[in-house]
């Protein structure tokens, strides 16, 4: 009798095609709708709920949960979702993974897996090749190709498993009980880095008799916890935000696996009785599903506090620098890090008006009739070091957008980036105009002159009316019809000023310089200039400019 030989390299043949299968699927579908999905992940996951929903929707479609992960770290460091409501969308993704079995099952052993996927192989090579300069068509002919890979890898594992199953004796492992199997899907998981390719050895072996539909739902348990494995080393140089996701993960997906690895044997049984499905290899993929939906109603209800423990853990990994949301998005999502730019840009903002705010106010304690250390206790911090921390600010973002060029954009999210950038400059020259005159302004207030003290006090009383009325207007700006006139009326203002200098000058003669006097209020104009040059940039990027007042 004729012995068959494992044919190794057939079968590590068919986990290659297989994962490179999924991979060319996964592109095609990030290319064809990757935005779409990007934008049903930010916009539909304001509630647990809602976010288990769209992660189990998005990974079913895409058939990657890494590509979904990498999403929600993304808006997670944006700040656009919450880590909550993130748990709740890799919870989804584990479910959405359990599609993949579901066609495999159905598909990949009930047809002749060889010939289905030829058509696919054929006409997609053609449309890649022959309709590369269509993207459309040519992503369809990659989808088509992946489609195909996936189910040649799958025969190539399926006939290399069927022709030894005969010679295989796993007597010896299960007299150790199903905890050797256990570990088989952990440590088998985390070499090859796919449940997904898992779970078709699984159904290979099954098919081939094998293994038992017990066994198989062990293994399966096993390649649900070794999938964290590769989440999890791929987080050890992560920030803070991207070791909290993997811990999320490998916490639902090991407390899942153990508490139904303890009742396995009667969770079969009962389903087996209830579904009455006789197909062990359906009734396996049926468990995967249920598995992931018994993870689903273990951790729900503790999200809360789930999301309260992961934030207590990884303090000190959070990302070094000044910006608060861009140090934690990947360029990768350029949806997420253009939200994120927006953030760190109105941060820049309220720092530069803080800025201008603490040169103005600075004086008005060496005023007061407080005691010489309480004058020093209650001294403001450092401006200039404060000026120097926007100065770090606008480079670690000049730095972000030019990481960010580099990704393929809309047209719509390279005019915002331009408009964002416009936008940090103009921030940057306000607090430098009104910093090149900061000494002349302490100079204005230790001058004992009442003309001098006459013109710093409507100065320093025009900046404040001036930012507080930005400030009412940048809150209410979805509500406005356009850009105020008043916004453009700082010239108006200036040249009032020197007016009133040179009459008021010809009546008391100041005992002060005129041209540093002049020079603060165009320092001061121009900052003025600025800060609304900056939120026209900012706000009104595709609005008319027309008067509301």
């Amino acid at each position: 009798m004729e012995t068959n030989n494992f044919d190794f390299w057939q079968f590590l043949a068919g986990i290659g095609l297989f994962l490179w299968g999924m991979h060319q699927l996964e592109t095609a579908v990030k290319e064809m709708a990757g935005k779409s999905f990007r934008h049903l992940l930010q916009k539909f996951t304001n509630t647990p709920i809602k976010g288990i929903s769209v992660g189990a929707l998005i990974t079913a479609i895409l058939q990657s949960s890494s590509l979904v992960t990498l999403m929600v770290l993304a808006f997670l460091g944006a700040g656009v979702i919450s880590l909550k409501n993130s748990i709740g969308v890799i919870l989804g993704a584990n479910l959405g993974t359990t599609a993949t079995a579901w066609i495999v099952a159905t598909l990949g052993f009930k047809l002749s897996v060889a010939s289905f996927s030829m058509p696919f192989l054929g006409f997609g090579s053609l449309f890649y090749l022959f309709f590369s300069s269509r993207p459309m068509l040519r992503n369809i002919g990659m989808f088509s190709v992946g489609f195909g890979l996936l189910f040649l890898g799958l025969d190539f594992m399926k006939t290399a498993i069927e022709e030894v199953a005969d010679q295989i004796d796993l007597s010896t492992f299960q007299a150790y009980g199903l905890w050797v199997y256990l570990l088989l899907g952990v440590v088998i998981t985390a070499l090859i880095q796919s449940s997904s390719a898992m779970i078709v050895i699984v159904l290979s072996a099954m098919s081939a008799d094998i293994i038992t539909l017990t066994e198989g739902v062990t293994l399966i348990l096993g390649a649900k916890i070794g999938t964290t494995i590769t989440v999890s080393l791929g987080a050890l140089g992560g920030n803070a935000d991207k070791k909290r996701l993997a811990l999320a993960h490998f916490s639902f997906n090991m407390v899942t696996g153990l508490f139904v690895f303890s009742f396995v044997e009667h969770l079969i049984a009962f389903t087996t009785r209830i579904f009455d499905i006789t197909d062990p290899l359906m009734e396996l993929v049926l468990l995967n599903s249920i598995v992931s939906l018994t993870g689903i109603l273990l951790f729900f209800p503790f999200l809360s506090a789930f999301e309260k423990w992961l934030n207590s853990r990884f303090t000190k990994d959070e990302p070094q620098g000044f910006s608060v949301y861009t140090k934690k998005v990947s360029v990768e999502v350029p949806e997420a890090a253009i939200a994120a730019m927006e953030k760190d840009i109105y941060l820049t903002y309220q720092k530069t008006i803080n800025f201008i705010a603490n040169i103005w106010k600075a004086g008005d304690i060496s005023k007061s009739n407080l005691s010489i250390w309480r004058k020093i206790l209650l001294q403001p911090k450092d401006l200039n070091q404060s000026y120097q921390e926007l100065k770090s600010l606008e480079d670690e973002l000049t730095a972000y957008h030019l990481q960010l060029l580099g990704q393929h954009m809309q047209p719509q999210e390279a005019q915002k980036l331009t408009s964002l950038m416009l936008t940090l400059r103009t921030l940057i020259y306000a607090a430098k105009d009104i910093k090149d005159v900061m000494h002349n302004i302490r100079e204005m207030e230790e001058d004992e002159g009442k003309l001098v003290m006459y013109f710093y006090k409507e100065i320093k009383s025009y900046s404040f009316d001036f930012i507080t009325e930005l400030n009412k207007h940048i809150e209410k700006i979805d509500e406005s019809n356009g850009l105020p006139r008043w916004l453009a009326h700082n010239e108006g203002v200036y040249n009032h000023w020197i007016a009133e200098l040179y009459q008021k000058n010809q009546e008391e003669e100041l005992d002060y310089p005129i041209s540093t006097l002049t020079n603060v209020m165009k320092q001061v104009i121009s900052s003025m200039d600025n800060l609304s040059s900056a939120v026209i940039h900012w706000k009104y990027q595709k609005k008319e400019v027309i008067d509301t007042d």
